[in-house]
């Protein structure tokens, strides 16, 4: 079958060879944690650092994850055979897949899907154990080999991890796992990952695209060996990588009105898929988020929700060209905790350009030629 998959491709025309992932955008652990009036334990219990899957760790076996309460966006893949399905985040992030197992008894396995390797025909066992640190805990697994289904075409052979314990914080996440799509360097075991794995096997060419909805529950979605577009007007801004392990890139500055408010200098920021909030260093944050008229309270940068539409536009100037955020993408509002900016502190030099940022900005992973495409998303 792969091989027919194969010599389709070769047939087809470049841009009809490609794999469209619909995702979802469902409700966050955090919006459910509000309206069960929990949000304030859990917050306090479980401290979010999104610079936790930052670590420049490449122990064996070692990979991070962070416990962020505020992602929405989830896609559906399958593992062996039969095919048993999953929905996971599609983490730019970071390189692995992991998904839950049926060796897991802890509260957060017990309510997501479970991989059953006895009843896969073609589930491989290895020995090698698998550790993902968060921000406060720990999953703790093993990798197996099997059939990874993405998108209806089939990766044989797929290594990925099957955890056995996972943190408390993961019982209120709305995902069962992560599919990771930065480079192999970041991947534990020197696993490798999906998307190289399809790469490899001729079933796409090596670049994918990522288009979030803003409001809409439907209509996001991934591309992998191609690109929609439908989902942006004007060309495509390429940018090249600064290094090739996360999609890092060279950002020159942030600024409002033409004052440079953070990033003077320039600095190093990552696009992720994985991270719901534009997180940058603390000082910078702090000023951003003055400068949009946003105070600080119990963690959030808080504004009135009646001034959003005179706030100003924020600038993210990347390799000579400006990306513009005007409030109403770079804020959100809460039925429970009134309106808040999506400008967040990570306590490291390294910015995150995340969800906040590319729902604004339709994008492509290029790994032919180690860069990223933006383009204003419709």
């Amino acid at each position: 079958m792969m091989k027919w998959a194969v010599l389709l491709c070769a047939m087809l025309a470049l841009s009809e060879c490609n794999i469209r992932i619909p995702l979802i955008k469902g409700k966050s652990a955090r919006e459910s944690l509000e309206e069960k009036g929990l949000w304030e334990q859990y917050r306090k219990q479980y401290p979010y650092n999104p610079m936790a899957k930052f670590s420049q760790s490449f122990a064996v076996g070692y990979e991070s994850m962070t416990n962020d309460a505020d992602m929405s966006y989830y896609g559906v893949i399958s593992i062996g055979t039969p095919p048993q399905s999953f929905l996971v985040i599609f983490d730019t992030g970071s390189s692995n897949l992991w998904i839950p197992s049926v060796y897991c008894s802890s509260t957060a396995c017990n309510n997501h899907h479970r991989f059953n390797p006895s009843q896969s025909s073609t589930f491989q066992s290895t020995n090698q154990p698998l550790s993902i640190q968060y921000g406060t805990g720990s999953m703790t697994g093993f990798l197996g080999y099997d059939t990874v289904s993405v998108g209806g075409i089939q990766v044989p052979h797929q290594i990925f991890g099957l955890s056995q314990t996972e943190a408390p914080f993961m019982a209120h996440m709305k995902a069962d796992g992560i599919l990771g799509l930065a480079y192999p360097r970041l991947a534990s075991s020197n696993a490798q990952p999906v998307f190289d794995n399809m790469v490899q096997q001729g079933l796409v060419q090596d670049y994918f695209s990522v288009y979030l909805s803003s409001n809409s529950q439907t209509g996001s979605e991934v591309i992998f060996g191609g690109y929609n577009p439908n989902h942006y007007t004007g060309s495509l801004v390429w940018i090249p990588l600064s290094a090739e392990t996360y999609w890092q890139i060279t950002m020159d500055s942030v600024t409002i009105n033409g004052q440079v408010v953070a990033c003077n200098g320039g600095c190093q920021a990552i696009v992720d898929t994985g991270t719901s909030l534009i997180v940058g260093p603390n000082s910078d944050i702090a000023n951003l988020n003055s400068w949009v008229g946003a105070t600080t309270n119990n963690g959030d940068a808080v504004v009135n929700c009646n001034n959003i539409a005179r706030m100003p536009v924020v600038s993210f100037n990347i390799n000579g060209h400006s990306f513009t955020l005007p409030a109403s993408a770079y804020t959100s509002q809460s039925y429970y905790y009134g309106c808040r900016t999506g400008f967040g502190n990570g306590g490291s030099s390294l910015w995150i350009l995340g969800d906040v940022f590319i729902r604004q900005y339709y994008t492509v992973f290029n790994r032919a030629n180690n860069s990223v495409g933006l383009a204003k998303a419709v």
